[in-house]
C-alpha cells in the first residue's frame, strides 16, 4: 500500500496566464496549454520497410496526428487520454513491425500562434519555419533555446511544441518573453 496517493497534476498548472507585452495588435501571439491527452511513441522493427501507410492507423485520425521523430519513429498525438488498454489493443495493427511506448506521462504540448510566430521562434531555433521550408504537417526536433522540443506546423500561423514535462513550465516562460514585442495572450486550458 503507497504511503501517499498519487494524485495527476497538469505540468502547466501554475504558469503564468494572461497578457503580456505589447498593447492588442495585429502581430498578437497566442500561446495556449493543449490537453494532456495520448502521446505514443512508435519505433519501427529492424527490417519491418515502410510503415508511411500502417502509422496513420495507431492515431485517431484528426490531421497531423503523426509527428515523424527520427528515422522509423513516430509520435502519434491525440486530445484524449487512452487507458492501457485501448494502447495495447493498438498493438494487433503493427503486427510485429514495430512497438509502442506511452509517453503521455513525460511529454506536454504548448501550442503558439499569430500572424508573427515564425518571428518569435526564429529567436530560438535555428529552424527555417518559412512555410515555403515548412509547410503544415511538417515536424522537427531541435531546440529553443536550450530546450529540446519537437516542432510542429499545425497551421498557416500555428505550431505545435512537444517538450518533455520537466522543461514544459521553462519553455512556456520563455515563449512569453520571446513574444512581449508582439504581445502575447497566454491561456492554460482554454
Amino acid at each position: 500500500m503507497a504511503d501517499f496517493a498519487l494524485l495527476h497534476r497538469p505540468a502547466l498548472a501554475d504558469a503564468k496566464s494572461g497578457p503580456f507585452g505589447a498593447p492588442s495588435n495585429a502581430q498578437r501571439i497566442r500561446l495556449t496549454a493543449l490537453p494532456e491527452g495520448h502521446v505514443l511513441h512508435v519505433l519501427s522493427a529492424r527490417g519491418s520497410g515502410d510503415l508511411q501507410n500502417l502509422i496513420p492507423q495507431i492515431g485517431d485520425g484528426t490531421p497531423h496526428a503523426v509527428r515523424p521523430y527520427g528515422p522509423g519513429q513516430w509520435f502519434v498525438i491525440g486530445d484524449a487520454p487512452l487507458s492501457a488498454a485501448e494502447i495495447f489493443g493498438k498493438t494487433p495493427l503493427l503486427d510485429g513491425k514495430a512497438s509502442i511506448s506511452d509517453q503521455g506521462h513525460g511529454r506536454v504540448r504548448i501550442g503558439i500562434s499569430g500572424a508573427s510566430v515564425e518571428a518569435v521562434l526564429a529567436k530560438g531555433t535555428a529552424v527555417d519555419l518559412a512555410v515555403s521550408n515548412f509547410p503544415v504537417g511538417h515536424s522537427a526536433m531541435t531546440l529553443i533555446g536550450h530546450i529540446s522540443a519537437l516542432i510542429s506546423r499545425t497551421g498557416e500561423d500555428s505550431f505545435e511544441l512537444l517538450v518533455l514535462r520537466g522543461f514544459a513550465a521553462s519553455l512556456w516562460d520563455e515563449l512569453i518573453e520571446m513574444s512581449l514585442e508582439f504581445g502575447v495572450d497566454a491561456n492554460f486550458g482554454s
